[in-house]
């Protein structure tokens, strides 16, 4: 498959996480981006962010319990 260079000016804090996320994935940064666009051109993010945010909803009480013995074993602790 042919390639083609692009260029696009983001803040530098982008550019350093983008480096790091890709070193991370062992990808190249053309290549980290190339799975960001597809992932995104296919929803494949969206469907993703959708089901976390599922998840998080159907088990809100759960996290937010342990939430609270957390910070009731800290108060604890403290008095």
């Amino acid at each position: 498959m042919a390639k083609t260079q692009l260029g696009a000016r983001v803040d530098e804090d982008v550019a350093e996480l983008a480096r790091k996320r890709a070193a991370d994935l062992g990808l190249s940064i053309g290549d980290y981006l190339a799975r960001l666009v597809q992932d995104d051109a296919s929803g494949l993010r969206t469907r993703g962010v959708d089901a976390a945010a599922r998840f998080l909803a159907e088990h809100q009480t759960i996290f937010d319990e342990a939430e609270d013995a957390q910070q009731m074993h800290r108060g604890a602790r403290a008095a």
